[in-house]
């Protein structure tokens, strides 16, 4: 089985395109779910609804979770709820970018 610890160790090597900063760090990933046998599901969101790079941030973070975990059935969910806001990252990158 996939542990949620390395799935969430994937994700932190997804760079936003954007922003310089990885999905974790921008607090965009939402949930992580791991199941038998290879399955994961990941709960993703994007900084604005009208992101013209869902298809690639989406991509890139179903590519890293198997390539880095194994893992066989990888599904990322993009959500919009609640909304993405900049206090949701982290406290290094709300310091480095000037949001606190």
């Amino acid at each position: 089985m996939v542990s949620e610890e390395k799935v969430w160790q994937a994700l932190g090597t997804v760079m936003d395109p954007e922003i310089p900063f990885s999905v974790v760090d921008l607090g965009l990933v939402y949930g992580v779910e791991t199941a038998e046998p290879g399955r994961v599901r990941v709960q993703l969101t994007l900084t604005t609804r009208g992101c013209p790079l869902v298809r690639r941030i989406s991509d890139d973070a179903r590519e890293a979770i198997q390539r880095l975990t194994g893992a066989t059935d990888v599904q990322v969910e993009i959500v919009w709820d609640p909304p993405w806001n900049p206090g949701m990252a982290s406290p290094e990158v709300q310091k480095r970018l000037g949001w606190n």
